[in-house]
Order: C-alpha cells, then structure tokens, then sequence
C-alpha cells in the first residue's frame, strides 16, 4: 500500500526533529561547532569550516535527498527504514557518519 502525504511528513518531520535534538544536545554537551536552519521542508547544518549537509524532503517521490561533501543521496521509505536508493545503505547511520565526517561531531540516537 502507497504512502499518503501525511504519512511521509510524519515520518520526515519525526526523523528531522530527531537530528535536530541530537545536534542540540551535542552543542550543549561537547561544545559543537554547528548551525542548524530548519525552514520548511529543508534541514540545513552548516559547520565550523563552513561545510554544510542538506536534508530535504521530496515530497512528490516521497523520498528524504541529503547533500553532503561526498555526493548526493536519495532515500526511499522501504519495510520501515529510509533506504538509500543506489547503494542500500539505511538514512540515521549515514547521516550520523556524515556529521561526524564533516563536523567532528559524534550523535546519539
């Protein structure tokens, strides 16, 4: 059974808010040098050395793209994990590994 609007913005917006948090409390508790711009439908991390990722929402393919210095990413809602659509890989630990890549900063989740 398909997806329906509400769903995927459900489960975006809880996944967001998830990093968000953990971002927040990385801050306060290892000092992390990292802004967050949370506008809509895009969640935007930009660090110390001015590197950002983006995380955005496709809403029409229902499908979660993250930008990051090593390339593109496409995540698709499969069997209740965000799956990446070329190499399998699931969406929290590669964004937890690319926030660690690109900013030094080790999350909990």
């Amino acid at each position: 059974m398909a997806m329906t609007d509400s769903q995927y913005h459900q489960l975006a917006d809880e996944m967001f808010k998830a990093i968000d948090d953990a971002i927040e409390l990385a801050i306060d508790e290892q000092d992390a040098d990292v802004d967050i711009d949370a506008s809509g439908n895009v969640l935007q991390l930009e660090f110390e050395d001015q590197s950002k990722i983006v995380i955005n929402k496709q809403e029409p393919l229902h499908q979660i793209w993250v930008a990051t210095l090593q390339g593109g990413y496409h995540f698709s809602y499969v069997d209740g994990k965000w799956i990446d659509e070329r190499n399998g890989g699931e969406f929290m630990p590669f964004v937890l590994e690319s926030i660690y890549r690109q900013g030094g900063i080790k999350l909990d989740l």
